[in-house]
């Protein structure tokens, strides 16, 4: 039995890539082509069920900015943590999760548990990134999932731009895993082996 998680819609160079124990999954290889049975760590594209996706897609128009037109990639993660179990991340407030039938998380942190699913919010800002990054985890597994830094550090940057007070992060920085939430990830996903 192997002891790797595959790391699924992941940006090539990143957190995830080069690790013995991670198989990655990034846009080149198509992580919709994902059949093996380790349990997965799932990123899946976000950009088109994020609150700005309706403001994008009614400003440019076109099927490759609709709303929730992601190629199936956030369906076919949700099947596969269901099929083996892992861990899958989405921002906070993300439209995919009520589409796909996920619980949705409270605000605040602490692990909820509905049909088999455990959700949680939680700040990526608690664990490195240099901007809040309210999060949400959905994992499935034989037991409940440790429990996380529920606190909410503020953060010296910002995804977006809703405080002029502080730097807005560029596409690259605001999207990478900070390393202890890309090994917390990791470790729950391993966690779904007995």
């Amino acid at each position: 039995m192997s002891d790797r998680v595959a790391a699924l819609f992941v940006e090539r160079g990143g957190f995830y890539w080069g690790r013995p124990d991670v198989d990655p999954w990034d846009k080149e290889r198509d992580a919709r082509l994902y059949t093996g049975d380790d349990p997965v760590v799932a990123h899946p594209p976000c950009q088109l069920w994020t609150n700005l996706a309706k403001v994008n897609f009614k400003r440019y128009g076109g099927e490759h900015n609709r709303p929730g037109n992601d190629g199936g990639c956030f369906g076919f993660a949700v099947a596969t943590l269901r099929r083996i179990g892992g861990v899958l991340e989405h921002p906070a407030g993300s439209h995919a999760w009520k589409a796909h039938g996920l619980p949705r998380p409270g605000p605040d942190g602490g692990w909820l548990c509905r049909s088999g699913v455990w959700t949680c919010t939680v700040a990526q800002s608690a664990y490195g990134h240099p901007a809040r990054k309210l999060t949400w985890l959905a994992y499935v597994g034989p037991h409940m999932p440790p429990p996380l830094d529920w606190s909410q550090p503020e953060g010296s940057h910002q995804v977006g731009w809703f405080d002029r007070a502080k730097p807005t992060l560029g596409k690259k920085a605001a999207s990478a895993t900070p390393p202890a939430f890309g090994e917390l990830l990791i470790a729950m996903a391993k966690s779904v082996r007995p």
